[in-house]
């Protein structure tokens, strides 16, 4: 997600995007280990429960690489044990009838404790059997869950908890295709290529995966999750290190276990159990350990003799991974801490056909050549130094890209109705206290002492904003007040998962906020989307977007809630021609407000999230933002305390009192009557939205969508004047003079090689337009021009150069 400011705010995106955080790993890019196409990899299971707070510092003792390692057998015969156990007990389970009704509103009938979504799916075809990844159920009916009664363990670093006995959940939840139904449900069969199929598809090859390190290695393995691209797994060797040396041996025995077809076995185990099982593992028992309470059960997976803490799915067996490709290997640490051990990461990819896997190859080959990263230093564009670390030097021609994008929004904030301000970088911690900021952000926050009080580094122009808004009385006249700034933002994002520009501590946003009434939100958010596809449509960029509704625990009153959501539908509707237009996201909006997820695809296919549009209804009530009169329906009643002619911020003592209520907390508050309105005085609605996120990753993105093949309007090097002869570079000169004078980034190539060379010299450098001058150029005062692809334009005079030119800006034009 890419939260522009409150409190789940990330610069890119952050899909992606705060991952690394949440699984605080710390990495470093091994000698093999570039980024994949300068993509960041961010994990596809949620991060949820109490963080491990056992097995800090270094656990992992002394390691001796070892093949085939005995604990191998020994906890292979552990869980043959404990299976049998679980065997007799699951048997006296009651067989009662259910139903399965399908997504065509068919029924098949079965039997509780027996009948599999895998039985289901054959007695429809064996095709779609064996093409199905997962089964998605939901129980439409009360189910026993006292022997399945669970706390989960998700790849050894979150959890998810249930009583030890209860009601199977009344949501959809991915559930094995051979694992029996507890009773009657909806089913969906998912595929590969239904995205979480393809999580759970990787999941299990991160197991292979992990199978093959403890063979090869005897490896202590950490958690192995699927990741945007693929999956990895980290593992602990001491001093020993992988190497992509080691990759064909791995890929050899990965698919040893695929022709195999090694079945993947769930087992509920106590936490003694648990214990047993990874006696061997330090990080095992500590998880465990720390994860699951005294009488407590977890889930564990087996496929041939490898055995891991796991909350699956997985897919029925092994042999579906028919295509596998380790493709990177890095460094990172336990629990993200340096001071902990380190860990070896290897990074792979999986398939269900070797096809997939060519193509994909193919595909990273063609995305590497794009990189930003490769680009930026080809092009002088920008580069990064250890003393700045995650701080992008822009060069030259860098800064004139970024100062482009800069002007492109400016340009239409003008035209928009949008007014520009300045916010300090700095500002006292009992700021976000108040908005909130501190409770949820603190940790990445730059944070110091000032003569004995804590100040903060900006990473978020939101609460600043709202100082502007209540510094004086507001009146309903004044709004909509459309506030943007290209504040300078810094984040203290872990050096392991600093990666070009797409991950950085120091960028600009283009971010704005609209402080406007509920009446007023349809219509700018309508703007808002005229103002995105504007924005992506001069970009050559097309977007998917997707309404994020009301989360269970959420802040604010429910009829707001449904005001404020059929308000983003009917703009959506609206501005898209219907409902097919848009996704529905149910449930996942922010607990401050429904907000529009903007995914953007690059010329590869890839979606970036940048722009966002979102609501939020908490801010207004923790800075006490208010306007006069109007007759807006966000209000709360209380006493006439008169107008004050500045906002009342809280004490330090009353901010940080507020900080330490957890969200749900100050939502209940809000809800009871906490949100508390002098008679006349409305609460505004801030509309939260940035068009390009931050400048930084946009550039990244944009060098890539590109290849560096820059749009004229864009590109920092937009001609360049080619002399016939050494005799001719005066003119060339003075030619150079008139189109820069005119405002254009014109260059001119005096060398002493020859004419053909220096064209192709200025096209492989990715020159728009090459401007050849000789005798007869300089006889009419013209110039005879060329594209980059050799296009060729004929004689021009200057003057019509120049109208030319600006033609191709003023039409942001991408053809040239």
């Amino acid at each position: 997600m890419s939260c522009t400011c409150p409190l789940h705010g990330c610069h890119a995106a952050d899909l992606t995007e705060k991952d690394m955080s949440k699984l605080k790993i710390s990495e470093s890019d091994g000698a093999s280990g570039s980024k994949v196409g300068g993509r960041e990899k961010t994990r596809l299971t949620k991060s949820t429960g109490q963080s491990i707070k056992q097995g800090s510092g270094k656990i992992g003792g002394p390691f001796t690489v070892s093949e085939n390692p005995a604990y191998l057998q020994e906890r292979l015969q552990l869980f043959e044990s404990c299976a049998a156990r679980r065997a007799a007990e699951l048997e006296s389970k009651p067989k009662t009838p259910l139903r399965v009704t399908l997504p065509d509103g068919s029924v098949k009938e079965g039997t509780a404790w027996v009948t599999t979504p895998y039985d289901i799916a054959v007695s429809i075809s064996q095709g779609l059997a064996d093409n199905t990844v997962v089964a998605k159920i939901k129980y439409t009916e009360p189910v026993d869950t006292s022997a399945m009664g669970l706390l989960r363990v998700e790849d050894g670093l979150d959890v998810e908890g249930s009583s030890a006995a209860g009601e199977a959940s009344s949501e959809a939840e991915l559930w094995d295709l051979t694992r029996p139904l507890l009773g009657s449900c909806s089913l969906q069969l998912l595929k590969f290529d239904d995205p979480e199929a393809k999580a759970v598809f990787w999941h299990s090859s991160a197991h292979m995966l992990g199978q093959a390190l403890e063979k090869k290695f005897g490896a202590h393995l950490t958690i192995g999750p699927p990741v945007q691209d693929g999956f990895y797994y980290d593992c602990y060797m001491g001093e020993h290190g992988v190497s992509n040396t080691d990759f064909k041996d791995l890929e050899a025995l990965v698919g040893k276990a695929a022709k195999e077809k090694q079945r993947f076995e769930r087992l509920v185990v106590t936490k003694a159990e648990a214990l047993a099982l990874f006696k061997y593992n330090a990080f095992k028992t500590s998880i465990i350990s720390s994860k699951i309470p005294e009488g407590g059960y977890t889930t564990v997976y087996r496929n041939g003799d490898l055995i891991d803490l796991c909350r699956g799915p997985h897919v029925p067996h092994t042999g579906r991974v028919r295509a596998f490709a380790a493709v990177k290997n890095s460094g990172a640490n336990w629990l993200g801490q340096t001071e902990n051990d380190l860990l070896q990461r290897v990074y792979g990819i999986s398939f269900p056909d070797k096809d997939r896997l060519k193509k994909w190859l193919a595909f990273q080959e063609q995305a590497r050549e794009k990189d930003h990263r490769r680009v930026g230093t080809q092009q002088e564009l920008f580069f990064f130094h250890t003393l700045s670390p995650g701080s992008g030097f822009f060069l030259t021609h860098g800064a004139r890209i970024y100062q482009k994008l800069v002007d492109f929004i400016r340009r239409q904030y003008w035209l928009r109705g949008y007014t520009e301000v300045i916010s300090p970088n700095i500002f006292n911690l009992d700021l976000w206290y108040t908005s909130g900021h501190a409770e949820h952000y603190k940790k990445n926050m730059f944070v110091f002492d000032i003569e004995g009080q804590e100040f903060g580094v900006k990473p978020m122009n939101c609460p600043g904003h709202c100082l502007i808004f209540g510094h004086r009385v507001r009146s309903h006249r004044e709004l909509p007040i459309r506030m943007a700034e290209f504040g300078v933002l810094h984040r203290n994002e872990l050096s392991g998962a600093l990666a070009g520009l797409t991950r950085v501590r120091r960028f600009v946003q283009d971010d704005a906020h609209i402080f406007c009434t509920e009446e007023q939100v349809k219509g700018e958010v309508l703007d808002c989307l005229d103002f995105m596809k504007f924005v992506y449509g001069a970009l050559g960029m097309t977007y998917r977007l997707e309404l994020s509704t009301k989360p269970e625990k959420a802040l604010g009153d429910a009829a707001l809630w449904e005001v404020a959501e059929e308000q983003l539908s009917q703009a959506l509707n609206e501005f898209t021609g219907g409902p097919e237009g848009w996704r529905l996201n149910p449930g996942d909006g922010a607990f401050y407000g429904p907000k529009i997820d903007i995914k953007v695809f690059d010329a590869l296919e890839r979606p970036h999230q940048c722009a966002t549009i979102q609501l939020d209804f908490q801010l207004p009530i923790r800075f006490k933002l208010k306007y006069q009169g109007g007759h807006g329906a966000y209000h709360g009643e209380g006493e006439k305390r008169g107008p004050s002619p500045v906002m009342e911020m809280p004490s330090a003592e009353e901010a940080a009192a507020a900080a330490a209520k957890s969200d749900a907390e100050a939502a209940t508050e809000a809800n009871e009557g906490g949100d508390v309105l002098d008679p006349g005085y409305h609460r505004p609605i801030i509309v939260h939205r940035a068009m390009l996120g931050s400048v930084e990753r946009m550039v990244a993105v944009l060098t890539e969508h590109f290849g560096g093949k820059w749009p004229f309007w864009l590109s920092p090097r937009q001609a360049i004047v080619v002399p016939v002869g050494q005799n001719h570079i005066s003119y060339a000169q003075s030619v150079q003079k008139s189109l820069h004078d005119a405002g254009f980034f014109v260059d001119v190539n005096d060398s002493t090689k020859t004419l053909n060379k220096k064209i192709r010299e200025g096209q492989l450098a990715q020159y728009n337009f090459i401007l050849v001058v000789g005798s007869a150029e300089e006889e009419g005062g013209s110039v005879n021009i060329r594209t980059r692809d050799n296009k060729v334009h004929g004689t021009k005079s200057i003057a019509e150069t120049v109208d030319m030119f600006r033609l191709y800006e003023r039409e942001y034009s991408r053809d040239v």
